[in-house]
């Protein structure tokens, strides 16, 4: 159980920060930017609850309880990562992201996108207010990915390989989201390759 009873410890005021087994490692450790990034995504979630919550958006309940459970699978994904994998560890005591939990992230994908039309070009970060909210939160999560497959690189034997996985599938789900949440409010907006290129040179 966490418990948390002093916010402030001074132990970080070197730079370092404790890992999951208690090492200290610098704060620019390839783990630490990693779970660190994951620990973003997650924050840039909560303005999608509130532009849920705010507003009567296509799907809205439903995706706020999708969110939620993110958020919560979020913290899972840094517990893992903070954790180096260790030889022999006993899978049943130590917290890992599971199959399981990419497996539903595919599971609700395929459910909001049957409600899309298929694309015809690729879509601008733009629309309503909870549509540009959840693409900030996948760039914040396409970030964390990166930040992963180079932990990998550098530690793939103590880094769990679904980690990256549920980031992957994470980020295909904040794009579908974003589309969903624009139904009904003039849909998409899509890029049109070089549609400013012949534009006055005299306009604003």
């Amino acid at each position: 159980m966490v418990k948390l009873t002093k916010i402030y410890t001074r132990s970080g005021d070197d730079g370092t920060t404790g890992l999951g087994t208690g090492k200290r490692v610098l704060k620019t450790d390839p783990r630490v930017v990693a779970y660190g990034s994951v620990d973003e995504t997650n924050a840039s979630l909560g303005p999608v609850l509130c532009e849920i919550a705010g507003g009567n958006n296509a799907g809205g309940q439903r995706m706020a309880v999708v969110v939620g459970a993110i958020q919560n699978d979020l913290f899972d994904v840094g517990a893992d990562l903070c954790m180096p994998i260790e030889p022999g560890e006993d899978p049943s005591v130590m917290l890992r992201i599971t199959a399981e939990q990419t497996a539903w992230l595919e599971t609700v994908i395929d459910e909001f996108n049957a409600q899309l039309e298929p694309l015809t070009s690729f879509v601008l970060p733009s629309g309503t207010p909870l549509a540009s909210s959840l693409h900030v939160a996948r760039t914040v999560c396409r970030r964390a990915e990166r930040d992963i497959a180079h932990l990998l690189h550098l530690e793939p034997q103590r880094t769990s390989m679904e980690t990256m996985r549920y980031l992957n599938r994470l980020s295909d789900l904040l794009f579908v989201l974003a589309r969903v949440a624009n139904l009904g409010n003039g849909g998409d907006v899509l890029w049109v390759p070089g549609k400013n290129r012949a534009r006055d040179a005299g306009a604003d």
